[in-house]
């Protein structure tokens, strides 16, 4: 008797088909998501970083290096107001700890990346 059209499937092949059409749903939404956030960081940042490329269309990678300028930037304006507001053994802690951190894993990214839901 010749197989039919109604025939039970393998599973493998079919977790397989299922993984094939899941997988570009799924990696649009997640270029979605980065654009997404990309535009909101694009958003958020001086305009006075944007004057400098007034031009040309900024890439994605100048935005993101944009707002690491800033968030450091804040950082060390945050540890220097800290640092003014403490006491002399305080403000040594404090830079010895700094010093520490820095010496540690210098990766951006230290572990999961943050999911909102």
């Amino acid at each position: 008797m010749a197989p039919t059209a109604t025939a039970a499937m393998d599973p493998s092949q079919d977790v397989s088909l299922c993984h094939k059409l899941r997988k570009p749903v799924v990696e649009k939404l997640r270029r979605e998501r980065i654009n997404s956030s990309i535009e909101q960081l694009k958003s958020l940042l001086c305009t006075e970083f944007f004057e400098q490329q007034s031009d040309s269309k900024l890439e994605k990678a100048d935005i993101l290096e944009m707002t690491v300028t800033v968030l450091t930037r804040l950082q060390q304006q945050h540890f220097l107001s800290q640092s003014l507001m403490k006491s002399p053994q305080q403000r040594h802690c404090t830079e010895l700890h700094k010093q520490s951190s820095f010496c540690k894993d210098k990766s951006p990214v230290n572990g999961a990346p943050w999911r909102p839901w």
